[in-house]
């Protein structure tokens, strides 16, 4: 099976400089940084005296609480359908 051609750039993340590798298009990935940057920044403005450290934790725990509500969402919407189509 013949290895997917890896992406690599550079993206800026709340004044910081990342090189990001990945088979996605090199569009999503400038995407998932802008996100990612929108998102520390959010957070930054109503908690000022975090770290970068604590700052990115914090955008982690917020953005994988976020994945969970949606994976719950739509195996819900799966079940409805599931149930529509029975």
């Amino acid at each position: 099976m013949a290895e997917q051609e890896k992406n690599r750039i550079s993206v800026e993340i709340y004044g910081h400089t990342y090189k990001m590798v990945g088979t996605e298009s090199t569009g999503h990935m400038r995407l998932v940084a802008s996100i990612v940057d929108d998102k520390m920044r959010e957070i930054s403005l109503l908690n000022p005296s975090l770290d970068s450290g604590k700052l990115a934790v914090l955008t982690a725990v917020n953005t994988v609480n976020e994945m969970l509500k949606l994976k719950i969402e739509v195996e819900k919407l799966e079940d409805e359908l599931r149930k529509l189509k029975d």
